[in-house]
């Protein structure tokens, strides 16, 4: 049965959608959600992004996917903080395309590790608009997976929602998951990646817009 519309027309409650959830495995397409937050205009709070995602229920694992520079020390402190606050980190190398961007593709891993886990977790919760993970996402959902899409809709694409069993507007939860005003700080791009100047929070947080 499929829950695309489950605001308006589903038979289940919110509270018993939550319930079934099971096993929870979090695949978060860090570029994605980056340029989605840029979007939004608002920064990502990633404590407050995995409890929102995970929302109670059993959490298997949590993956961060994305591209790196090695050589940047702020990168690498914000990745060695998620790695010790909830998520498995999955990092690429960053390759310089012909207009002298940089860019990783991590589609591949994101779709190895949804499929590689698929008899270890009840729901899957995808975090990204990116129309190539549907075939991975309805192999899984074959597989007796229940499969959550979470992204901004102006970037997601509609093969992706329609594979999906429930779809989930960033916009709508932006509140839950954005960094609180005395939490901001102003980032520069740097290899096409945001960086803040400033890398730790009122917090003790290392953060970076990726």
């Amino acid at each position: 049965m499929m829950l695309n519309n489950f605001e308006t027309d589903s038979i289940f409650t919110p509270e018993q959608v939550l319930e079934n959830r099971g096993r929870v495995a979090i695949f978060i397409d860090g570029s994605n959600l980056f340029y989605a937050a840029l979007q939004l205009g608002i920064e990502i709070d990633y404590t407050k992004l995995l409890c929102r995602l995970t929302g109670g229920s059993r959490l298997l694992r949590s993956f961060f996917y994305t591209g790196v520079d090695r050589t940047n020390e702020k990168q690498q402190g914000f990745l060695l903080w998620m790695r010790r606050n909830g998520y498995r980190v999955i990092a690429k190398d960053l390759v310089q395309l012909p207009d002298g961007s940089k860019k990783a593709n991590l589609d591949v891993e994101i779709a190895v590790d949804m499929m590689a886990l698929v008899d270890s977790y009840d729901t899957a919760v995808l975090v990204s608009g990116d129309g190539d993970l549907a075939y991975a996402v309805n192999s899984v959902s074959y597989r007796g997976v229940r499969v959550e899409v979470v992204s901004l809709r102006s970037m997601t694409s509609d093969s992706l929602i329609n594979v999906s069993d429930r779809y989930i507007d960033l916009e709508a939860i932006k509140e839950d998951i954005q960094k609180t005003p005395r939490q901001s700080y102003p980032y520069r791009p740097l290899s096409g990646i945001g960086f803040l100047e400033d890398p730790r929070t009122s917090d003790g947080h290392l953060e970076i817009q990726e």
